[in-house]
């Protein structure tokens, strides 16, 4: 049986790996609060993309393909989102004089991004697509998606959050601390561009 869900691990962890929304609002999560702080973001975030990763694979998906004002509507609210957080992210100081980040995002605030994330559902739809023989039928594929993606997503953002919590251990001044927020907050904004992008 691990034989055959393997493959379907490998390809959940290489795509929750990949830069992107959640992985650089973990990175700065991590640099901001340190990884213990940030730890209801990423659970939020894992549980977020298992439970997108079961919805696909029980259909939802076939829903939000066929509603298009439904998709636009969580687009735009996706991308208003991020660029409140960019903004935050990118204005803010070092960990002790930051007033505009004094607290890291919530479990509810990860688990919105990635039913706001296109990525995701992409990666969901992806998996139901490829793996849909590992299982019998669509309840049990979807319970299958959401184990493996929840325990991708949980492993690769605190790998990121980690990253962000040694970063923090290098920046020594209040200029440096201000040039990584500014750099994160830019490329989580970034990563809205491919939200926007026909597929």
């Amino acid at each position: 049986m691990f034989e055959a869900i393997f493959p379907l691990f490998l390809f959940a962890l290489v795509s929750t790996s990949t830069p992107g929304m959640a992985t650089t609002l973990s990175t700065a999560s991590g640099a901001q609060f340190g990884f213990r702080r940030s730890v209801p973001l990423m659970a939020g975030s894992a549980a977020g993309l298992a439970t997108v990763a079961a919805a696909g694979a029980a259909g939802l998906a076939g829903l939000l393909a066929a509603a298009p004002s439904l998709q636009l509507a969580m687009k735009v609210a996706g991308s208003l989102y991020l660029i409140w957080l960019a903004w935050k992210i990118g204005r803010s100081g070092p960990p002790n004089l930051d007033v505009a980040m004094s607290k890291p995002n919530s479990f509810f605030g990860g688990v919105g991004l990635q039913w706001m994330n296109p990525k995701g559902w992409a990666m969901g739809l992806g998996a139901a697509a490829s793996f849909a023989a590992l299982a019998n039928g669509p309840l049990q594929l979807a319970f299958l998606l959401g184990t493996v993606f929840g325990l991708a997503a949980a492993l690769s953002l605190s790998a990121w959050c980690v990253a962000g919590t040694l970063l923090a251990r290098l920046l020594r001044t209040e200029r440096q601390w201000r040039v990584l927020n500014a750099v994160l907050g830019l490329l989580l904004a970034a990563s809205i561009i491919p939200m926007w992008q026909p597929a």
